[in-house]
């Protein structure tokens, strides 16, 4: 692989991960470059977390609850 392919590979995967940590889509679109912030979104919307995800990590943080996976649906149908 040469040098540009390396490059481009890099930066896709580094906007995939960005993606996934929960960026906004404007902040991804503009570290990657894109013009248009819909086009970043078509392409990585796959990959952004669930509003459900980004609500309970959010309550997590400003109740002090960081890392916690013993909640949500599924532990408390499972516990039924």
């Amino acid at each position: 692989m040469d040098a540009v392919a390396d490059l481009a590979t890099t930066r896709q995967a580094r906007g995939q991960l960005t993606a996934r940590a929960g960026e906004s889509i404007k902040a991804l679109s503009e570290y990657l470059g894109h013009h248009d912030p819909g086009y970043t979104l078509r392409t990585y919307t796959h990959l952004m977390p669930s509003s459900e995800t980004r609500t309970r990590a959010a309550v997590d943080r400003v109740l002090g609850g960081e890392g916690r996976t013993d909640d949500g649906l599924d532990t408390a149908q499972s516990a039924g």
